[in-house]
C-alpha cells in the first residue's frame, strides 16, 4: 500500500473534490493524510481523517482573504495572487515539510492554488500530481495576455527560490508527472499539457459529510424547482444579482419554485414563502437530482453538479476562472450567459426560460453528463495515483 498526502488550500470548492478521491484510496487500503487549515478540512473530510495543520496568514474569517467587492478582471487577479497565493504558500510550507516528514507519503496530492506542496516536494524529491479543480489554467485563460504570464511566472520563480527547489524551473501548477482534471473535453474543448500528462477524471463527487438540513416537504411536486447559488465565496457581491433573480423567478410561480442560497444574508430576514425559499445554505447534490436548471457564477464544482446530473444553467460570472468556465458552458451549448453586474430581472427571467424551452440545452446537459461519469471521477483518479506511487518517481 501507498500512502498520499493531499495539500489543499482553505477553500471548500477545492477540497470536495480531493475529498472523493481521498475516501476511494481509503476504500482501497491506501493510508491518506491531509496537510491544511483544519478548522476547514475537518467538517469536509470527516473525523476520522488525520489532518496536518499548515498556518495560513491573517486573511480573515474562515481562513480566506477578504478581496474588496469591487475588483474584477486583471485587479482581482492581481489580489488573487499577491494577496492570497503567494502569502499562502509561504505560510502553509512549514507545515507541509513537517506533514511529510512525520507522514512520510510515498505521492503528495497537491491542489493548483496550494503552490506550496508541489515546491516542497520537488525540493524533497518526491512524486507529485497536481489536483486541478479548475480547467482555466490549461484551456488558453492567459493566452494573449503575456506580459500577465509572465509576472505569474516571476511570482512563481520567486517563491521557488524561498521555499522550494532553485535549480527546477518547471511550472509548480502542473505536475510533470501527473495533473488530475476534474472535468471532461466535452466541456472545456481541447485541453494543453504544460509540462506533463492531463487526465480528465470528471467531476469527483461524494457524499457530504455535513450537509445542511432541508426542508423537503416545501417543495411542490407540481411545479419544476431552480436552484440560485454564488457559491461559498461571494457572499459580498451577490444583493443585487440575487434580489434580480428573485423578483425573475417570482414573476414564473404558476410554472417554477426557487431555492435561493445566501449565506451572506444579503436579502435580509426570509420570511415564509410558498413560490421562494431562502437559505444559507443547502444540500447541493440531493437538490441538484430535483433541479430543472440552476442559476450560478460559472464557479467549476456547481457548474459540474449541475451537469453531472443533467441540468442546464445560467451563467453568470464575477471574476477569476469564471468567465473561461462561463465560456465552456456557453461554447458546449449545456446554458446562457448573462451580465453579472447589470443584469435585470426580465433579462433573468428570458434566460431561464431559455434553458428551459429549448430542448438543447438540457440535451447538451445531458451529454456532458454522461461523459463526467464515463470518465470515472474517483475511481479514475485513484487509479492513476496508483500509478503514479507504483512508477516511484525518483
Amino acid at each position: 500500500m501507498s500512502g498520499y498526502l493531499f495539500v489543499v488550500p482553505p477553500l471548500v470548492g477545492h477540497i470536495n473534490p480531493a475529498v472523493g478521491v481521498a475516501a476511494e484510496l481509503a476504500a482501497r487500503g491506501h493510508p491518506t493524510a491531509w496537510a491544511g487549515l483544519p478548522e476547514v478540512l475537518g467538517p469536509l473530510a470527516g473525523p476520522e481523517a488525520v489532518v496536518f495543520p499548515c498556518g495560513v496568514p491573517e486573511f480573515g474569517p474562515g481562513g480566506t482573504a477578504q478581496r474588496p467587492p469591487e475588483l474584477r478582471g486583471p485587479a482581482a487577479l492581481k489580489f488573487l495572487w499577491e494577496d492570497f497565493l503567494v502569502p499562502l504558500a509561504e505560510a502553509m510550507a512549514p507545515g507541509v515539510a513537517a506533514a511529510v516528514r512525520r507522514f512520510r507519503p510515498d505521492v503528495l496530492v497537491v491542489d493548483q492554488q496550494a503552490v506550496a506542496g508541489a515546491l516542497v516536494a520537488e525540493r524533497l524529491g518526491l512524486p507529485w500530481a497536481t489536483s486541478a479543480t479548475t480547467s482555466a489554467e490549461f484551456t488558453g485563460a492567459l493566452d494573449g495576455m503575456p506580459l500577465v504570464d509572465a509576472w505569474i511566472s516571476g511570482l512563481l520563480a520567486g517563491l521557488r527560490g524561498r521555499i522550494g527547489d532553485p535549480e527546477r524551473t518547471g511550472d509548480p501548477r502542473f505536475s510533470p508527472h501527473l495533473t488530475l482534471a476534474f472535468t471532461t473535453p466535452e466541456l472545456t474543448g481541447s485541453v494543453v499539457a504544460a509540462t506533463g500528462p492531463i487526465r480528465c477524471v470528471g467531476p469527483a463527487l461524494a457524499a457530504r459529510r455535513a450537509g445542511p438540513a432541508f426542508p423537503w416537504q416545501w417543495l411542490d411536486p407540481d411545479r419544476e424547482t431552480v436552484l440560485v447559488t454564488l457559491g461559498t465565496a461571494n457572499t459580498d457581491l451577490g444583493k443585487a444579482f440575487l434580489a434580480a433573480c428573485q423578483e425573475a423567478l417570482r414573476a414564473r410561480a404558476g410554472r417554477l419554485q426557487a431555492v435561493i442560497v445566501d449565506p451572506g444574508a444579503v436579502l435580509g430576514a426570509p420570511a415564509p414563502d410558498p413560490d421562494i425559499l431562502v437559505l444559507p445554505s443547502v444540500p447541493q447534490l440531493e437538490l441538484l437530482e430535483r433541479a430543472v436548471a440552476v442559476v450560478c457564477h460559472a464557479g467549476h464544482n456547481t457548474v459540474c453538479e449541475a451537469l453531472w446530473h443533467g441540468v442546464p444553467l445560467v451563467v453568470a460570472p464575477i471574476r477569476d476562472d469564471q468567465p473561461v468556465v462561463a465560456g465552456q458552458v456557453v461554447a458546449a451549448g449545456a446554458g446562457v450567459r448573462v451580465r453579472f453586474g447589470r443584469t435585470s430581472a426580465a433579462r433573468l427571467g428570458e434566460a431561464v426560460d431559455a434553458v428551459l424551452d429549448e430542448p438543447a440545452h438540457r440535451a447538451a446537459a445531458r451529454r456532458v453528463g454522461a461523459s463526467f461519469r464515463a470518465a470515472g471521477g474517483a475511481a479514475r483518479a485513484a487509479d492513476h495515483l496508483e500509478a503514479l506511487s507504483d512508477r516511484r518517481v525518483p
